[in-house]
């Protein structure tokens, strides 16, 4: 590769440090088209490839995956600083992942008959050729499986555009699939910013577009796909409600949001990021956090002891100091944190909001770093209503001893997940997605694999059927 100019907007930066590690040139239009047009010449073939072989090359991956875990974690965590047993956990997610649409996708995609009183009916699962998948940087390997995995087993072809921070981890995922047996073309990297993906959707030969980020940027990318005809699925983040009842194991409940909370340093787009409790468990509840947040091992991420790992970027950083300062001078209190930690890399404080009113900015907006925006309210009722007050509809939990409740309010709430006892988490078999602003389509489990086919209605008759 030759040398390449500071300005390269393809960088990796070590958040721990600050520091540019390596750069990569943008690909040029050429070059592109030829990924497009490798990608679409190979459909054709990998459309017919029996579905045996391509479970084998997704089981595939997911040994090599599991068998550089170690390296392919400490890449992630170079790239955008997580703690390296959360990266190495993500790994070992991926190939779960992988290994789920190996085991169960000829089962899901098999001809699904159609009752009908004449003649016979069934469902034929399709492919529908290239799809463009753009990712965010905060899981950077699992972000591109679970789109990666179902696509492919059904047959589809894919173009990666990463997050421009994390490119050695796509440009390493592109290798994986080419060690692992899949044929040339069928995965592809490309090294592009943002702003060319709407050129991209306006191509013929790209058929479809599955995105996750920013709700501005979702929107864009929908508006795009509507325009052109392309079929998109989208996933815009949250401002996930984290509901503990009254009669909720308080200790359990703090673990869980305080782990939930700090899980990737915040930047999770299922992190509990409003934490609404009854009001007789509230002020228990809130000191109990705060206990937890002032002991918080803040260093190194490849450091096993280490708790809280940096934010992913200096703009990151920054970007949620100036929320916490708005939310204030807007009202809200800070009952801990609320700063920069004063070291090298971007790391700040884990932080307490409270006393944010209706009027706040940080009411509607989702934080995405350590802070912790903490209600009481009076009810169970009042709990649902605050919980439901957001333009977002990810995921969310309830905290209860009593199932049935947690039940009950679990259904009231306008989200597409809500965990019980638990922080709303990840499982190959269990569908991940959004309502509202949060976007739409569905990735994981059964669900996720029928997104980019063709439902194919095959109809056996005879001429005088009347319909």
């Amino acid at each position: 590769m030759k040398e390449l100019t500071k300005t390269s907007p393809i960088k990796t930066v070590n958040p721990f440090t600050n520091k540019v590690v390596k750069e990569f040139d943008v690909m040029t239009p050429e070059q592109i088209n030829e990924k497009i047009e490798l990608a679409d010449r190979v459909f054709q073939n990998w459309r017919k490839t029996p579905l045996a072989q391509r479970a084998k090359i997704l089981h595939q991956v997911a040994q090599i995956l599991r068998t550089r875990k170690e390296e392919l974690g400490k890449l992630a965590t170079l790239e955008m600083g997580k703690l390296l047993k959360e990266s190495i956990g993500e790994v070992e997610l991926s190939a779960a992942i992988f290994d789920y649409y190996a085991v169960n996708g000829e089962r899901f995609l098999a001809d699904q008959p159609l009752d009908t009183p004449i003649g016979s009916a069934f469902l034929s699962y399709e492919p529908i050729g290239v799809l463009l998948s753009i990712q965010p940087w905060n899981f950077p390997f699992y972000q591109i499986t679970r789109c990666a995995a179902p696509h492919l087993m059904a047959g589809n072809t894919m173009l990666l555009k990463h997050a421009s921070n994390v490119p050695q981890c796509a440009q390493v995922m592109e290798e994986i699939f080419l060690e692992a047996g899949a044929p040339i073309g069928v995965y592809q990297n490309l090294f592009i910013p943002g702003n060319e993906v709407d050129g991209l959707l306006a191509d013929k030969r790209i058929k479809g577009v599955t995105f996750t980020g920013s709700e501005p940027a979702g929107s864009a990318i929908a508006a795009a796909a509507g325009k052109y005809v392309k079929k998109s699925t989208l996933e815009l983040g949250g401002s996930d409600a984290f509901i503990v009842l009254d009669d909720a194991n308080v200790d359990e409940a703090v673990e869980a949001a305080v782990y939930g909370r700090l899980w990737n340093a915040g930047q999770v787009c299922v992190s509990p990021k409003r934490v609404i409790v009854e009001e007789r468990i509230a002020d228990v509840f809130l000191e109990k956090v705060k206990t937890k947040f002032a002991t918080i091992r803040v260093g190194d991420p490849m450091n096993e002891k280490t708790e809280l790992a940096p934010l992913s970027s200096e703009k990151a950083v920054v970007d949620v100091i100036l929320q916490i300062q708005r939310a204030v001078s807007e009202g809200a209190v800070v009952q801990h944190g609320g700063h920069r930690i004063d070291r090298p890399g971007a790391f700040m404080e884990p932080t307490i909001l409270t006393d944010i009113q209706p009027e706040n900015s940080a009411y509607r907006e989702e934080i995405f770093g350590p802070v912790f925006m903490f209600y009481k309210v009076k009810n169970e009722q009042e709990a649902i209503k605050l919980a439901n007050a957001t333009d977002y509809g990810l995921g969310g939990s309830v905290f209860s001893s009593n199932n049935e409740r947690a039940i009950r309010v679990a259904r009231q709430m306008e989200t597409g997940m809500v965990y019980i006892n638990h922080v709303t988490g990840i499982a190959p078999e269990l569908p991940f997605g959004g309502t509202k602003h949060s976007g739409y389509g569905r990735e994981q489990s059964q669900a996720a694999i029928y997104e980019f086919v063709n439902p194919k209605l095959i109809r056996v008759t005879t001429i005088n059927n009347p319909y």
